[in-house]
């Protein structure tokens, strides 16, 4: 475990009124940072298009992030063989700048994938109020929910740290970092590691989940039940309980 350190509360970076060509610079490098993850890019990859229309004033900075967000590279990096659930945490990583709030908000981009499409929901991130009062038109998102905000819940403020430090700096991993404590309303542990070696892999971790399954007759009572899973299984065991009407008492990691 470890505290905080400067890198979670760097100052925002903001597109000021004309310009320098390094200023520019900076901003195009601080939004492919924060929408792509700390992705290492090559030279073929970078969106010289989108640069060249926030270089001309033909888009904003809110404009340049729908860009690198709707891109066929985010796309592959965060969408293509990821989980919902992990793709979420990373849109609301990348767009907003914190953790998803609850089950609902992660069942609402289901929805609107499902019924409107990718572009859809990387837009009602990017459209949504929130974007708006937090980073205008010309802020390049950043993680401002570690930052002392009124109103902002220490469950949020927890799991945004937990997205940023630990295993989930790895933006490439395919592994959603919140489900357990987001789909049984949980309260996140702070997961902030310094180092890869001291720490077992979250790959062998297991996870027992309390669960009370309904009656399937109006006498047959509601019953309560333990399922034992590793951490590879528990997106899919969550989502079968919650198909079969189950509802989840407590997800307890196994030591």
């Amino acid at each position: 475990m470890a505290t905080l350190t400067p890198g979670f509360v760097s100052d925002p970076v903001k597109l000021r009124p004309s310009p320098s060509e390094d200023e520019l610079e900076v901003v195009i490098r601080a939004v492919y940072k924060q929408v792509l993850g700390n992705a290492n890019l090559f030279s073929a990859q970078r969106l010289y298009t989108a640069e060249s229309s926030l270089k001309n004033g033909d888009i904003t900075v809110r404009g340049f992030v729908r860009m690198v967000a709707q891109s066929e590279l985010y796309k592959s990096l965060f969408f293509e063989g990821n989980p919902p659930y992990r793709f979420i945490e990373l849109n609301c990583k990348h767009l907003l700048g914190r953790a998803p709030l609850d089950q609902t908000e992660i069942s609402k981009h289901v929805q609107i994938y499902s019924e409107q499409g990718y572009a859809a929901d990387i837009d009602s991130y990017i459209n949504s109020e929130e974007y708006t009062q937090k980073f205008g038109e010309n802020v390049v998102p950043y993680p401002c929910s570690i930052r002392s905000q009124t109103g902002v819940k220490n469950n949020v403020f927890n799991q945004t740290v937990s997205l940023l430090g630990g295993f989930a700096t790895s933006d490439s991993s395919k592994q959603a970092q919140l489900i357990s404590t987001l789909a049984a309303n949980l309260p996140q542990k702070i997961k902030v590691s310094t180092s890869k070696g001291g720490a077992s892999s979250p790959t062998t971790k297991r996870f027992r989940i309390a669960v009370s399954k309904g009656g399937f007759t109006p006498i047959t009572r509601r019953s309560n039940t333990t399922y034992t899973v590793g951490y590879a299984q528990l997106s899919q065991k969550i989502q079968n309980i919650q198909k079969m009407g189950g509802k989840i008492l407590s997800i307890t990691e196994l030591v």
